[in-house]
C-alpha cells in the first residue's frame, strides 16, 4: 500500500471510531432493580437475614444484579408510614411488607409499586387483595391465616393438658389484623371449653408485666401471636414461659429450638423463601394482580421433650406419633 493510501485509510478509521465511540457511550446502562424489605422490627431480626439469603439462592447478588434495601421501624409502628412514603419517593421496584402493619403502610403509600406481603391475617378481610386467587391490584404474596392455626394450637394444648380451662393469649396490639380475627379466636376457645385471657405486650418492656398478669389471671397454658416483635424476642418469651411454668405452644419450629415446649405452624424460613420467589417472578415481568396469594403447604408439629420434662409434663403418645420432629 502506498504511503498516501495508507494515510487516507488511517484517517478514515480514526474518523469512524470517533463517530462510534459517543454512540456506544450513549447506550443506557442496564437498570439494576431495587427491592426494599419493610419491617416493624430491627435489621438484625431473623426474617431479614433469611430473606437476603433466599434471594441469593435465587441468583440475586446485592450490588451486582440487585440492590437490596431495608427500612426498619425498630418496634415503633408509627414510623412505618414515613418509611413506606420514602420508598415511594425513591421509586423502588418492589416493597416486601413483613407484617400486617408494614403491608398496610405500603398499601397506603402506593397503588402502583408491587408489594409482596408476608402476613398472618386474612388479606381479603383486611382489604389488601380482592381475592386469594385473583389479587387484582399491586399486592400479592404469602398469608399464614394464623386464625386457623390458633384453633389447631388450642386443640393441641387441650390434648396435652386435658384439664386445661384458662389459656393466656399473648397478643401484640400493634398486630391486630381485624377485630373479627380476635373474636374468631375467642369463639374457637369457647367451643373447646377454654377461657381465653388476652394479654397485651408491645415489646421487651411489657413482657415481665404480661407474664405477671398471666399469674394473676391463673392461666394454665400459653399461646402467642407470631408477630415480628415476638419472633425477634423469642428467647426472652420462651425463658419467661419456663420461669412461670406455663406449657406454651408457638407458631414456628424455631421457637422450640430456642427452648419452647411445642410449635405448630409453617417453617419460618420456608415462608420467607416463598415470598422471595414472588420477588423473583415480579422482577422477571409478572404482575402482582395475576399472582395468586399462597399459603404454606407444610405445617410442622415440633416438640421439645427436655422442656416437657422440666415442666413435669408427659407428652401423650397420640401427640408424639403425629410430631414431625422431637427435640430431646
Amino acid at each position: 500500500m502506498r504511503r498516501r493510501d495508507l494515510l487516507v485509510w488511517v484517517t478514515g478509521l480514526v474518523a469512524t471510531l470517533r463517530l462510534r465511540l459517543p454512540l456506544a457511550a450513549a447506550q443506557p446502562a442496564v437498570k439494576v432493580p431495587r427491592v426494599c424489605y419493610l419491617s416493624l422490627v430491627s435489621a438484625g431480626a431473623p426474617g431479614h437475614v433469611i430473606f437476603r439469603r433466599s434471594l441469593r439462592e435465587l441468583g440475586y447478588v446485592d450490588g451486582q444484579n440487585i440492590v437490596l434495601q431495608g427500612r426498619f421501624a425498630d418496634g415503633d409502628v408509627a414510623r412505618l408510614p414515613a418509611l413506606a412514603a420514602d420508598l415511594v419517593r425513591q421509586n423502588v421496584d418492589v416493597i416486601v411488607g413483613t407484617s400486617p402493619p408494614a403491608v398496610r403502610a405500603a398499601k397506603d403509600a402506593t397503588r402502583t409499586i408491587p408489594i409482596v406481603m408476608i402476613t398472618g391475617d386474612d388479606p381479603v378481610r383486611s382489604g389488601y387483595v380482592a381475592s386469594l386467587a385473583r389479587p387484582g391490584g399491586n399486592i400479592t404474596g404469602v398469608t399464614l391465616l394464623t386464625v386457623d392455626l390458633f384453633v389447631k394450637q388450642m386443640e393441641l394444648l387441650k390434648q396435652l393438658v386435658p384439664a386445661l380451662r384458662r389459656v393466656a393469649f399473648l397478643w401484640d396490639p400493634d398486630m391486630p389484623s381485624t377485630a373479627q380475627d380476635l373474636t374468631d379466636v375467642r369463639t374457637a376457645a369457647g367451643v373447646l371449653g377454654l377461657q381465653l385471657e388476652v394479654i397485651e405486650a408491645q415489646g421487651p418492656d411489657d413482657y415481665e408485666s404480661a407474664f405477671a398478669a398471666m399469674t394473676t389471671e391463673r392461666t394454665e397454658a400459653l399461646m402467642t401471636v407470631s408477630s415480628p416483635t415476638f419472633i425477634q424476642d423469642r428467647s426472652r418469651i420462651v425463658s419467661l414461659a419456663a420461669k412461670h411454668r406455663l406449657p406454651a405452644i408457638y407458631g414456628f419450629k424455631e421457637d422450640v429450638e430456642a427452648g419452647g415446649l411445642m410449635a405448630y405452624g409453617p417453617g419460618q424460613a420456608e415462608t420467607i423463601r416463598l415470598a422471595a420467589t414472588y420477588v423473583d417472578r415480579i422482577l422477571k415481568g409478572a404482575k402482582p394482580a395475576d399472582l395468586p396469594v399462597e399459603q404454606p403447604t407444610k405445617f410442622e408439629l415440633v416438640i421439645n421433650l427436655k422442656t416437657a420434662k422440666a415442666l413435669g409434663l408427659a407428652i401423650p403418645p397420640s401427640i408424639l406419633a403425629r410430631a414431625d420432629e422431637v427435640i430431646e
